[in-house]
């Protein structure tokens, strides 16, 4: 079972001024593929805040999985794409990429995500959209690659080729 760290990233959302509906949908999604959630958190829109608990979850925790949602638009406060790329020593373009692609299939506005995803010693990191519904179709459309991709980032397995 993969151990997941979720960061929801929110300034109302970090003092109750706004109920966490997104990082809650993605902890419905990873529980029910079989994932165990080991932290989840609501932070403000803060970069170094952000970066030193994603590199917590990655160095101390040793989490396999860490979702953010949130703080990926265009707002001078959406910050998360930026922490992570701070903490990341791998990137991994095609993740966010898929996301956007198959995103775009739905709303046009999908092109204005700024999400990344990387890979902080064996912890994989994906930025999610900051709507319930965007973490639902995104999260969806990536959990069942995601396994393999662990699998192989945790030495399981080493084929991404198929027959």
């Amino acid at each position: 079972m993969y151990k997941v760290g979720i960061i929801t990233a929110s300034d109302k959302g970090s003092i109750g001024e706004r109920q966490d509906i997104s990082g809650a949908k993605v902890r419905t999604i990873v529980e029910e593929h079989g994932y165990e959630v080991v932290f989840y958190q609501i932070l403000p829109d803060e970069k170094t805040l952000l970066q030193e608990i994603m590199q917590k979850l990655c160095d101390e925790y040793t989490v396999d999985l860490i979702l953010t949602t949130g703080g990926t638009g265009f707002s001078m406060r959406d910050v998360t794409p930026e922490a992570t790329i701070a903490v990341a020593e791998r990137m991994v373009p095609g993740i966010a990429e898929a996301m956007r692609a198959y995103s775009m299939s739905i709303t046009k506005r999908a092109m204005l995500s700024r999400g990344v995803a990387a890979i902080r010693k064996s912890t994989l990191i994906i930025n999610l959209p900051g709507s319930p519904k965007a973490v639902e179709e995104s999260l969806t459309y990536i959990i069942d690659e995601i396994k393999h991709g662990l699998q192989i980032l945790k030495g399981e397995t080493g084929e991404c080729a198929r027959g």
